[in-house]
């Protein structure tokens, strides 16, 4: 009896994972089986927005106007609402539509001009709106109901005012390239002459005889568009341009600061390691030097700057003492304080409560791969923290400062939701729970229904004497008696996390490799973020080198688990994480039998120079840099399977990068698969072509194919016959 009852207790687990559901693409890529319960930051405030009924409204023609693609409200003018129809997105952060000004209190609809426009924004006076087409600014009277053109010489890949071109708009992170002045009084904008810049071109198959896309897209080394900015007064409509110290250089940001006769341009010179801060006068475009900040590596671009209201102090975050902090300045220039010290860096600023001289932000604490809100005052004199546990916490506050909704996760835990009262009193800063909002309910009872493996972070060692940061998922039915292959999913681009705790990070398609016998391993190399400029900017001017030595220290450390089959590691990613595979399979051949490279940058001469020389410099300074790392150069190392995959009409990681590769691999004799897809841009998506369920099945079928081993199942059947490449 003895014996009978333990051996139920051993069979247990297994009987209870047998009747668990196995995960599907279906699920993942079609269902949505899996998808979380959003919950949206509701204060309770009283909405003044109108409610508006687009489908009784009628067009400029009298036809019906039917359903609004985007409504936008002003919360200082909630009769002036913009509804955009037939949205057509651009490029990643651009998109234009049909424009329409509905004017509530008269109900009255009014079309901004006769083609799709981009950028459409009220002036904070409410008298007027500003709006791009054709690479021309404009700007519409409201009362008037008529359009003035600011600029009349834009022309496409020629001259753009208004809005980015596209290597501003991809790497510098915006797109609308004008701001309107606090008192609506001016209008800064940016305007870009292009005509230098080389053109790439692609084919799109969309008709008998297809087409040519040509755009401007500078590569490392090239040139790059010149750029103004002008400041246009709209009572006068006169503009006058910014005096700075021109040649090669960027502008990545103009701000306005609380007065509006004053405009900060953001001066970088071309190898980014020195940024100015030029005040700048609206009447007379006239400068004087804010702020300088050199990096011996390069100097960090983002929006963490504020101006704030007293007009004397403004915040910004920096890395110049090493980790990323915050830091006060006077606008005069005589003082500089650094808010917050430590060798942990923040990660985020969530808002700056000027009243209370107070500022929240996230630090990367107590690991790298956490997040907990802090809050300091001004001086850095008082600093407290709000959250303070090993997990992830993503916050939204309301605008006066006085709560805030904490999305809490771990790595292996869903959100849980809660509304938070912050308290400020002469003790202190104290926080209190108003109310749990959810627990996501619903989505930890759909994953109690599958077999769901419990990822553990890790810790892995380098050959340098670094330790690096990882996570590791094992089957659910884990055996340590079995042999097991392992994929290592990685990006590794400079300043990026994967290895973070929060849930999704391990993914759920991460989850069914597991579950069909795979360990699944993500390992944040050098070069990555949250620990430190050094850690970070150690890969500066040889990209790829570090990163790639330390995917093979962690794929030996790794092999050398008594349950890990070694002869079956493997490694999988996308844009830079496809270049990491790229190198994996290369550089990497003892370490690594299979690898999946999508969208991959294969050789860093053809890329876009903003980002490339950001780390490299261009390949007229640093050609060994750019040879001695790219994988086209070592095709001839390759021992295992390969599969590259790339879209044909990516903007972003051109098609060129795998061609040529290809062609190397040609050259070298390597057998290898490959799979495009026509039309599709660097994401490689569609739902209603099936591309995205078809991409993540050709991919899973591969890796199951040419990595698995004998304690791993067969490719997944289909749904319907594959028809496949």
């Amino acid at each position: 009896m003895r014996k009978l009852f333990f051996l139920v207790l051993f069979l247990l687990p297994l009987f209870v994972l047998a009747q668990k559901k196995q995960i599907t693409l279906e699920d993942i890529y079609k269902k949505g089986t899996f998808r979380g319960e959003p919950v949206r930051a509701d204060f309770g405030q009283t909405s003044k927005d109108p409610e508006i009924k687009t489908d009784s409204l009628k067009d400029e023609n009298g036809k019906p106007f039917g359903q609004a693609d985007d409504i936008t409200f002003s919360e200082s003018y909630p009769n002036i609402v913009l509804l955009k129809k037939e949205n057509e997105q651009i490029y990643r952060r651009s998109s234009k539509a049909f424009v329409y000004l509905y004017e509530a209190n008269t109900k009255r609809l009014t079309k901004l001009a006769k083609e799709k426009v981009l950028h459409p924004s009220l002036s904070p006076d409410g008298k007027r709106i500003a709006y791009v087409m054709n690479n021309n600014l404009f700007v519409f009277d409201i009362a008037g109901k008529k359009s003035k053109a600011v600029t009349t010489d834009g022309k496409w890949n020629y001259v753009i005012n208004g809005n980015c071109d596209w290597v501003y708009e991809e790497e510098f992170e915006f797109t609308q390239a004008y701001d309107w002045s606090p008192k609506g009084n001016y209008i800064a904008f940016y305007r870009f002459d292009e005509s230098k810049v080389k053109e790439y071109e692609f084919t799109q198959f969309d008709n008998l005889y297809n087409k040519q896309y040509s755009y401007k897209y500078p590569k490392a080394g090239e040139a790059n568009s010149i750029v103004d900015i002008y400041i246009y007064n709209v009572a006068t409509g006169k503009k006058v341009k910014a005096q700075y110290e021109q040649g090669d250089i960027y502008i990545p940001r103009i701000k306005w600061t609380q007065d509006d006769n004053s405009l900060v341009v953001f001066w970088m010179n071309r190898h980014q390691d020195d940024l100015k801060l030029l005040l700048t006068n609206a009447k007379a475009g006239t400068s004087n030097l804010l702020y300088e900040e050199k990096n011996k590596y390069f100097v960090e671009i983002n929006d963490d700057w504020w101006f704030l209201k007293d007009g004397k102090n403004f915040l910004f975050t920096s890395e110049m003492n090493g980790f990323r902090q915050l830091y006060l300045c006077s606008m005069d220039g005589k003082t500089k304080i650094q808010v917050t010290k430590g060798n942990t860096d923040v990660a985020d600023v969530i808002g700056v409560d000027e009243k209370n001289r107070l500022i929240y932000y996230l630090l990367a604490y107590p690991r790298p791969m956490d997040r907990n809100l802090y809050v300091t005052n001004f001086e850095g004199s008082t600093i407290t923290a709000l959250t303070n546990d090993k997990a992830w916490h993503r916050i939204t506050m309301n605008d006066d400062f006085t709560k805030f909704y904490d999305y809490k996760s771990d790595l292996n835990t869903p959100q849980v939701v809660t509304l938070n009262n912050i308290d400020i009193n002469e003790t202190g800063i104290t926080t209190t729970v108003e109310k749990t909002v959810s627990e996501s309910s619903k989505l930890k009872s759909k994953l109690d229904e599958y077999a769901i493996g419990k990822a553990e972070f890790i810790r892995v060692p380098n050959s340098k004497g670094d330790t690096l940061n990882g996570w590791m998922l094992k089957p659910s039915d884990f055996d340590p008696n079995k042999k097991y292959p392992v994929l290592f999913c990685n990006y590794g681009g400079p300043g990026s996390q994967q290895v973070a705790n929060r849930f999704g990070a391990v993914s759920m398609w991460h989850q069914l490799l597991a579950e069909r016998g795979f360990i699944v391993v993500s390992v944040d190399n050098t070069g990555t973020g949250f620990r430190g400029e050094e850690f970070k900017k150690k890969t500066y001017l040889q990209l790829g080198k570090f990163e790639i030595e330390d995917q093979m220290d962690a794929a030996k450390y790794i092999g050398n688990m008594p349950f890990v089959d070694k002869n079956n590691i493997g490694h999988w990613g996308w844009s830079y994480g496809g270049f990491m595979s790229a190198l994996a399979i290369t550089k990497g051949n003892e370490q690594f039998s299979a690898a999946v490279s999508v969208a991959p940058v294969t050789n860093w001469r053809f890329y876009d120079n903003i980002y490339t020389e950001r780390y490299m410099r261009t390949p007229q300074e640093n050609p060994k840099g750019y040879d001695d790392n790219s994988p086209i150069n070592f095709t001839d190392k390759i021992k295992g399977k390969y599969l590259l995959i790339h879209g044909t009409a990516d903007d972003n990681v051109h098609f060129q990068n795998s061609v040529q590769m290809i062609k190397s691999l040609v050259k070298s004799n390597i057998d290898f698969e490959s799979a495009y897809y026509p039309d599709k841009n660097h994401g490689i998506g569609g739902m209603a072509d099936n591309t995205t369920f078809h991409l993540w099945s050709k991919m899973t079928n591969w890796i199951l194919t040419n990595l698995g081993n004998e304690n791993t199942r067969k490719p997944m059947q289909q749904t319907k016959p594959s028809k496949g490449f």
